[in-house]
This record gives structure tokens, sequence and C-alpha cells, in this order.
């Protein structure tokens, strides 16, 4: 399963990931500078199955059934690592089922 870690989460909350998972941030793509739509663009041409993000606009900004991954929508009060944390076992156990294109986790 390859994940990306948009660029408003930090960047080592993927090292708490099992090898389950195969983890990539933004920077590790060098897709720093790409906007969100351009950003989908190429998260479907490197068949990535998974965006983790925190930007709850998103999903208002995009047509997402347009594209091939699905969207986990993290619901916290800040992106600070100590908040994100305790949510990582939560997403990827939900990441490992099947379910809906959009999830939310978190507040």
């Amino acid at each position: 399963m390859k994940v990306l870690l948009d660029e408003n989460l930090p960047v080592k909350l993927k090292y708490r990931f099992s090898p389950a998972l195969n983890v990539y941030t933004v920077n590790d793509m060098k897709w720093n500078s790409l906007k969100n739509g351009e950003l989908l663009k190429s998260m479907a041409e490197s068949n990535f199955d998974v965006l983790v993000t925190s930007d709850k606009n998103l999903i208002h900004q995009h047509k997402l059934s347009n594209y091939p991954f699905r969207f986990f929508v993290i619901r916290v009060p800040d992106n600070q690592y100590k908040t994100l944390l305790p949510l990582v076992t939560e997403i990827e156990q939900t990441i490992l089922l099947p379910g809906d294109q959009v999830v939310h986790i978190g507040n």
C-alpha cells in the first residue's frame, strides 16, 4: 500500500507507520511546490493508494471521485507531531481495511 503524507503533516510521522505501508512524504517525492490539483494528478500518475492530510478544505475544492486513491482527512486542533502521534495506529488500521474514498480521522 503506497501512502503519501501531505506537506501539512510532520515529516517524522512517516517513521511511526509499520512496514505494512510504504509511506512517503511530499518532500520525499520532491512535490513541495505543487498545488493541490497538481499534487493529486502526480499521485495518480505515481500509483499512490492513499493521501493522508489535515487539509479539511480539500474535499470541497476538488472532485475527489476523479482520483483512483483514498483520502484520509485528519481532524485535529493542530498539526504538531505530539498531537498526531496517537492517531497513527488508527490511521494505519483504517487504511488497511477497504472502505470509503474519503475517511475522517480524529475529532
